[in-house]
Protein backbone atom coordinates (compact mmCIF):
# COMPACT_ATOMS: atom_id res chain seq x y z
CA UNK A 1 0.00 0.00 0.00
CA UNK A 2 1.46 3.32 -1.07
CA UNK A 3 -1.24 5.98 -0.49
CA UNK A 4 -0.60 9.65 -1.08
CA UNK A 5 -3.06 10.45 1.69
CA UNK A 6 -3.93 8.03 4.46
CA UNK A 7 -7.25 7.91 6.28
CA UNK A 8 -9.87 5.33 7.24
CA UNK A 9 -11.54 5.44 3.79
CA UNK A 10 -8.24 4.73 2.02
CA UNK A 11 -7.56 1.83 4.37
CA UNK A 12 -11.11 0.47 3.93
CA UNK A 13 -10.78 0.59 0.08
CA UNK A 14 -7.41 -1.15 0.31
CA UNK A 15 -8.78 -3.97 2.50
CA UNK A 16 -11.81 -4.44 0.23
CA UNK A 17 -9.60 -4.59 -2.87
CA UNK A 18 -7.34 -7.09 -1.07
CA UNK A 19 -10.28 -9.34 -0.15
CA UNK A 20 -11.50 -9.28 -3.77
CA UNK A 21 -8.03 -10.24 -5.02
CA UNK A 22 -7.71 -7.04 -7.04
CA UNK A 23 -4.37 -5.87 -5.65
CA UNK A 24 -1.17 -6.33 -7.59
CA UNK A 25 2.03 -6.86 -5.62
CA UNK A 26 4.60 -4.10 -5.64
CA UNK A 27 7.69 -5.46 -7.36
CA UNK A 28 11.02 -3.76 -6.79
CA UNK A 29 12.40 -3.23 -10.28
CA UNK A 30 14.92 -1.18 -12.16
CA UNK A 31 13.54 0.43 -15.34
CA UNK A 32 12.95 -1.97 -18.22
CA UNK A 33 15.98 -1.66 -20.57
CA UNK A 34 15.14 0.19 -23.81
CA UNK A 35 17.69 -1.82 -25.78
CA UNK A 36 18.12 -5.43 -24.70
CA UNK A 37 19.68 -6.81 -27.89
CA UNK A 38 23.10 -7.77 -26.48
CA UNK A 39 24.31 -11.36 -26.10
CA UNK A 40 23.39 -11.27 -22.40
CA UNK A 41 19.81 -10.11 -21.75
CA UNK A 42 19.21 -7.83 -18.78
CA UNK A 43 16.33 -8.99 -16.60
CA UNK A 44 14.63 -6.65 -14.10
CA UNK A 45 11.83 -7.31 -11.61
CA UNK A 46 9.14 -6.31 -14.12
CA UNK A 47 10.52 -8.57 -16.89
CA UNK A 48 11.42 -11.66 -14.84
CA UNK A 49 8.23 -13.53 -15.75
CA UNK A 50 8.26 -12.54 -19.44
CA UNK A 51 11.91 -13.54 -19.97
CA UNK A 52 12.90 -16.21 -17.44
CA UNK A 53 9.50 -17.91 -17.15
CA UNK A 54 8.80 -17.83 -20.92
CA UNK A 55 7.85 -21.44 -21.83
CA UNK A 56 9.30 -21.04 -25.35
CA UNK A 57 12.92 -20.65 -24.20
CA UNK A 58 15.58 -22.24 -22.04
CA UNK A 59 17.15 -19.53 -19.88
CA UNK A 60 20.47 -19.40 -18.04
CA UNK A 61 20.11 -16.63 -15.45
CA UNK A 62 22.81 -15.13 -13.28
CA UNK A 63 21.74 -13.26 -10.16
CA UNK A 64 24.50 -10.85 -9.22
CA UNK A 65 25.35 -7.88 -7.02
CA UNK A 66 27.24 -4.94 -8.56
CA UNK A 67 29.65 -4.79 -5.59
CA UNK A 68 30.45 -8.54 -5.64
CA UNK A 69 34.05 -9.38 -6.56
CA UNK A 70 33.18 -12.88 -7.83
CA UNK A 71 30.46 -11.34 -10.04
CA UNK A 72 32.89 -8.80 -11.50
CA UNK A 73 35.34 -11.60 -12.25
CA UNK A 74 32.57 -13.64 -13.92
CA UNK A 75 31.30 -10.79 -16.13
CA UNK A 76 33.75 -11.18 -19.08
CA UNK A 77 33.29 -14.98 -19.03
CA UNK A 78 29.52 -14.59 -18.93
CA UNK A 79 29.62 -12.14 -21.87
CA UNK A 80 31.68 -14.68 -23.84
CA UNK A 81 29.09 -17.32 -22.99
CA UNK A 82 26.37 -15.01 -24.30
CA UNK A 83 28.28 -14.49 -27.55
CA UNK A 84 28.86 -18.23 -27.94
CA UNK A 85 25.13 -18.99 -27.75
CA UNK A 86 23.70 -15.78 -29.28
CA UNK A 87 22.48 -17.60 -32.42
CA UNK A 88 20.56 -20.23 -30.49
CA UNK A 89 16.87 -19.53 -31.08
CA UNK A 90 15.51 -21.13 -27.91
CA UNK A 91 18.25 -20.26 -25.43
CA UNK A 92 18.64 -16.99 -23.54
CA UNK A 93 21.67 -16.06 -21.47
CA UNK A 94 20.48 -13.48 -18.92
CA UNK A 95 21.55 -11.61 -15.81
CA UNK A 96 19.75 -9.75 -13.06
CA UNK A 97 20.96 -7.37 -10.36
CA UNK A 98 19.36 -9.13 -7.40
CA UNK A 99 20.05 -6.18 -5.10
CA UNK A 100 17.90 -3.78 -7.17
CA UNK A 101 15.16 -6.15 -8.38
CA UNK A 102 12.75 -8.60 -6.80
CA UNK A 103 12.90 -12.20 -7.97
CA UNK A 104 9.20 -12.87 -8.48
CA UNK A 105 9.33 -16.67 -8.31
CA UNK A 106 10.01 -18.65 -5.13
CA UNK A 107 11.79 -21.46 -7.01
CA UNK A 108 14.75 -19.15 -7.65
CA UNK A 109 16.45 -18.72 -4.27
CA UNK A 110 19.33 -16.25 -4.17
CA UNK A 111 21.41 -16.66 -1.04
CA UNK A 112 24.80 -15.58 -2.33
CA UNK A 113 26.40 -13.94 -5.33
CA UNK A 114 26.64 -14.92 -8.07
CA UNK A 115 23.82 -17.48 -8.15
CA UNK A 116 23.22 -19.15 -11.51
CA UNK A 117 20.16 -21.17 -12.53
CA UNK A 118 19.21 -22.96 -15.72
CA UNK A 119 15.47 -22.79 -16.38
CA UNK A 120 14.50 -25.40 -19.00
CA UNK A 121 11.54 -24.31 -21.11
CA UNK A 122 9.44 -27.28 -19.98
CA UNK A 123 10.37 -27.10 -16.26
CA UNK A 124 10.30 -23.44 -15.24
CA UNK A 125 9.21 -24.26 -11.70
CA UNK A 126 12.10 -26.70 -11.31
CA UNK A 127 15.25 -24.73 -12.23
CA UNK A 128 18.67 -26.33 -12.00
CA UNK A 129 21.23 -24.50 -9.87
CA UNK A 130 24.82 -24.33 -11.12
CA UNK A 131 26.92 -25.70 -8.28
CA UNK A 132 30.32 -27.21 -7.76
CA UNK A 133 31.92 -26.32 -11.09
CA UNK A 134 34.38 -23.63 -12.03
CA UNK A 135 32.68 -20.52 -13.34
CA UNK A 136 34.58 -20.57 -16.61
CA UNK A 137 33.47 -20.80 -20.23
CA UNK A 138 34.12 -24.54 -20.43
CA UNK A 139 32.13 -25.52 -17.32
CA UNK A 140 29.24 -23.12 -17.95
CA UNK A 141 29.01 -24.34 -21.57
CA UNK A 142 29.00 -27.96 -20.40
CA UNK A 143 26.24 -27.10 -17.90
CA UNK A 144 24.14 -25.58 -20.71
CA UNK A 145 24.79 -28.50 -23.08
CA UNK A 146 23.76 -30.94 -20.35
CA UNK A 147 20.45 -29.28 -19.55
CA UNK A 148 19.34 -27.54 -22.76
CA UNK A 149 16.14 -28.95 -24.21
CA UNK A 150 17.20 -28.20 -27.80
CA UNK A 151 20.37 -26.75 -29.29
CA UNK A 152 20.84 -26.25 -33.01
CA UNK A 153 24.48 -27.29 -32.87
CA UNK A 154 25.69 -30.80 -32.19
CA UNK A 155 28.29 -31.51 -29.53
CA UNK A 156 30.81 -32.55 -32.22
CA UNK A 157 30.72 -29.02 -33.66
CA UNK A 158 31.76 -27.58 -30.34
Amino acid sequence: MEPEEFDSDVLRQFVLAFKKGKLKPIVKSQPVPKNNKGPVKVVVGKTFDSIVMDPKNDVLIEFYAPWCGHCKKLEPVYNELGKKYKNEKNLIIAKMDATANDVTNDHYKVEGFPTIYFAPKDKKSNPIKFEGGDRDLEHLSKFIEEHATKLSRTKEEL
